[in-house]
Order: C-alpha cells, then sequence, then structure tokens
C-alpha cells in the first residue's frame, strides 16, 4: 500500500506564505486523485485541494484564488499557500485515491503573529 510523506508546515505570520509536499511511495502507477485536506481543532476535515492525474485541479471554496496544488510525474504533489489567514490554521493532510483512500500523517501550520 502507498506512503505518504508530507513536509513543509509550520509557524508563519499572516499574509505569509508556505509549500506543502508530499511524496508517495509504495506505488507503481500514477495515483488517479491526490489532494490536501485539513482539520482545525473541534472541526471537521475539509477538502482544501485535489488534482488528479490529467492535472485537472479542483479547490475548496475558502482557498480559491490564495492556494495552489500540483504535482509532478513521480506522485509527489505540492500545495503552495500565499495570503495565509489565521483561520487556515489547522493540521493538512495529504490524500491519495486509487482503489484506497490513503492519508499522511498530517503537518501543522500554523498562522499567527
Amino acid at each position: 500500500q502507498v506512503q505518504l510523506v508530507e513536509s513543509g508546515g509550520g509557524l508563519v505570520q499572516p499574509g505569509g506564505s508556505l509549500r506543502l509536499s508530499c511524496a508517495a511511495s509504495g506505488i507503481n502507477f500514477r495515483i488517479p486523485i491526490m489532494g490536501w485536506y485539513r482539520q482545525a481543532p473541534g472541526k471537521e476535515r475539509e477538502l482544501v485541494a485535489t488534482i488528479t492525474s490529467s492535472d485537472t485541479t479542483n479547490y475548496g471554496d475558502s482557498v480559491k484564488g490564495r492556494f495552489t496544488i500540483s504535482r509532478d510525474v513521480k506522485n509527489t504533489v505540492y500545495l503552495q499557500m500565499n495570503s495565509l489567514k489565521p483561520e487556515d490554521t489547522a493540521v493538512y493532510y495529504c490524500s491519495a485515491q486509487y482503489s484506497v483512500h490513503v492519508w499522511g500523517q498530517g503537518t501543522q501550520v500554523t498562522v499567527s503573529s
């Protein structure tokens, strides 16, 4: 089964930027859908962005125009986050969907002055 390893989280001031990365291993085909979800304390996990193997993207309403998802040919997915707001603070989870739905361990993003 595929394993997902995330990196790039941290503390940033409002208005700043961060780039998350997620590398998939243990799979020898291009994952049909990869993406990012997030979960803030006391809230349900929500969609941030997804990208298909043909590079079709989908974004949650709260991040449209600020976040950009991309991927390379080796099943690594990126999330460029600009104009960050305190309400973007959450644990961000990488996601891979094929015959199963696999999740990464999560990386903390904190937006605070």
